[in-house]
């Protein structure tokens, strides 16, 4: 599944611009030298474990019971491994390939909403065979389509590079999977509502049209 949208984007890039529109997308994969104002790796790789963190501390204030958490190094260390390559498939098709085009046609919000809701329909049919619940599916995609707001505002103030986007996305993922023992008790409700407040703070704060204040940071 995570292969689709790199694989996706490789063969329309191919029918564009042939073996050269294919090197250079792959290209993007480590463009990291594009991120000018090195304050930007702040927000990449520690928001998405702020999020959990205060999601677990809310929930334990509400009276939930929780485990300790736990954090496996040798585990955490390969599931970052794990979980960047998978993010890296993804985000050469979202990231690389689809997102400028559509904040060409529309503004950064926009798009982020509309590369949001088709990555949320994306996830629909694995959570259905993990027997998720309705509600949980609603919450989820509110998650989601929310953080692919962030996803963009990260992008755009970070040089507009893949690996922003890549490695923004493997926190993400091995955020939720230490919440608090291999995501035994993750709550898309809660991390849903403190996602879409963070991403309507960055977007009343940067504004819709770009979500950057410096095009080239």
């Amino acid at each position: 599944m995570v292969l689709s949208p790199m694989t996706a984007a490789l063969i329309l890039v191919h029918g564009e611009d042939k073996t050269a529109g294919v090197i250079q997308l792959l290209k993007r994969s480590f463009d990291f030298p594009r991120i000018r104002v090195k304050v930007w790796y702040a927000p990449i790789v520690l928001l998405m474990p702020g999020v959990m963190v205060l999601s677990y501390g809310l929930t334990r204030l509400m009276g939930s019971p929780l485990p300790a958490p736990q954090f496996p190094i040798l585990a955490t260390l390969a599931m970052l491994a794990t979980f960047f390559v998978a993010a890296l498939a993804e985000e050469l098709g979202w990231t690389g390939y689809v997102l400028d085009p559509l904040q060409t046609r529309w503004n950064a919000l926009q798009a982020s909403l509309v590369l949001g809701l088709v990555w949320a329909a994306w996830h629909l049919v694995p959570l259905l065979q993990v027997h998720r619940s309705t509600t949980w599916i609603a919450w989820q995609c509110l998650n989601i389509v929310a953080i692919r707001v962030l996803y963009v505002w990260l992008y755009n103030n970070a040089g507009k590079n893949v690996f922003v986007a890549a490695l923004f996305h493997t926190m993400q993922n091995v955020s939720w999977m230490l919440f608090p023992d291999y995501g035994s008790h993750y709550d898309p409700r809660m991390v849903g509502l403190i996602t879409a407040f963070a991403a309507a703070s960055v977007t009343v704060i940067w504004g819709p049209r770009t979500l950057a204040r410096y095009r080239n940071a």
